[in-house]
């Protein structure tokens, strides 16, 4: 697989295909997927912070490795909840404040 060209569900494919390989897609393993979720989520974190852009590439991915793991594992396909998300927050107006959106009251 070119990971350079390949779409977010090919990815997400890969990814599901490599986690079933080694037996993590159970529904019993999500809280212990959800640390593992917080741990890169604080890897992320501190890269960021130290302004390793390396670093924050990896994290980011393990981020959403993790994630999409998780998703499966709860019945979920990341890629239609990425779908909802995004439907969600399309039409949404705000305005951004030191770098945090703050959106519309209402809506």
């Amino acid at each position: 697989m070119n990971t350079k060209t390949s779409t977010m569900d090919e990815l997400c494919m890969g990814v599901l295909a490599w986690a079933d390989e080694r037996g993590l897609i159970d529904k019993e393993n999500a809280p212990k997927q959800m640390l593992k979720v917080m741990e890169e989520v604080g890897e992320l974190a501190g890269a960021i912070a130290k302004q390793n852009e390396t670093d924050t590439v990896d994290a980011i991915g393990d981020v959403l490795v993790t994630v999409i793991i998780l998703a499966e594992q709860m019945g979920l396909s990341a890629t239609e909840c990425l779908g909802e998300a995004y439907n969600e927050i399309a039409g949404r107006t705000g305005k951004t404040v030191n770098g945090v959106f703050i959106k519309d009251e209402g809506l």
